[in-house]
């Protein structure tokens, strides 16, 4: 939890005051110590069932009122799953899942994947391979190529030591819309802002590059974390994206590590507090809703 805890007045201005939330990033799984391995001994905060129920409960409490959810295992099953799951819920209006971009015939995946509507985007876990320069690959990149056409995101999970490579990625794109995961995972515990800052910096000015404000209490100490020390980094991509290509996510339930769901909705909250009215709009929920193509939120 952070140590840094709003105030019982200030939540309850919050309360009163907050606009919805589109989550533009969370995941769901049915757990086994097989399919998810990368949870660790000292993740045991994950080791259980994380489903639509439990997060529909959380997401009203925080004012949430439509998500995004985003593979956790690499397996077309899992993709078909957690499409199975948006089809059958009000709440979850987009999937971001994931194929195998990297095979010849990944166009007949997308092409059967793509006719279910809340199907908006790919994802593969490129901070994991142990090629930092995996996205560069002549097959990963052939396969990206075909997702402009079935009007899909593609969503960038990097480390801050990716941000190089991933400049030179979109760029071999530049008509395909890109979506950087957790602010690019800077060095947040260590307080380390260089190379990172001028690094995403320079890949915000790709104006089809879009960020979330997600995955940051994980970088952070999981137990000291402050509001005050997230602002910080927050700031930078602020200035870098600006309100029209900044979204939120919460990373529930990896949150869990760290805070609540609904405590980090109350501080990306204060983050925004000093914008206008639209501008604070635009990245509750505007971002998201316009880049994955959700329909209309309705209520949580």
């Amino acid at each position: 939890m952070p140590c840094e805890k709003l105030s019982a007045l200030a939540r309850a201005q919050l309360h009163r005051d907050q606009m919805l939330l589109i989550d533009a990033h969370h995941h769901l799984w049915k757990y086994n110590p097989r399919d998810y391995a990368w949870i660790g001994p000292n993740m045991s905060v994950l080791k259980r069932d994380y489903l639509p129920a439990e997060l529909s409960t959380l997401a009203k409490e925080a004012g949430v009122a439509g998500t995004v959810v985003v593979q956790a295992r690499q397996t077309l099953e899992e993709t078909r799953w957690l499409l199975e799951l948006a089809g059958g819920s009000n709440l979850l209006k987009g999937v971001v899942g994931w194929v195998p971009l990297t095979n010849p015939d990944v166009g007949r995946d997308l092409e059967h994947l793509a006719t279910h509507p809340k199907l908006k985007g790919v994802r593969h876990v490129l901070h994991d391979e142990p090629d930092d320069d995996y996205m560069l690959r002549e097959d990963f990149n052939r396969g990206v190529a075909q997702l402009q056409k079935f009007g899909l995101v593609y969503d960038v999970l990097i480390f801050e030591r990716h941000l190089k490579q991933t400049i030179e990625f979109v760029d071999r794109h530049p008509n395909q819309l890109f979506v950087i995961d957790h602010i690019a995972k800077p060095r947040i515990k260590e307080a380390v802002f260089s190379p990172w800052r001028e690094a995403i910096t320079e890949l915000a000015r790709r104006e089809k590059v879009y960020c979330k404000v997600s995955g940051m209490v994980t970088e952070a100490g999981w137990d000291n974390w402050t509001a005050r020390q997230l602002q910080t980094y927050f700031d930078v991509v602020l200035s870098a994206f600006g309100p029209r290509r900044l979204m939120f996510g919460s990373d529930w339930p990896v949150l869990a590590l760290a805070a609540t769901y609904r405590t980090w909705a109350e501080t990306f909250r204060s983050f925004i507090s000093a914008l206008s009215h639209d501008e604070q709009e635009r990245i509750c929920a505007g971002t998201a809703t316009e880049v994955y193509g959700l329909r209309a939120s309705g209520t949580a």
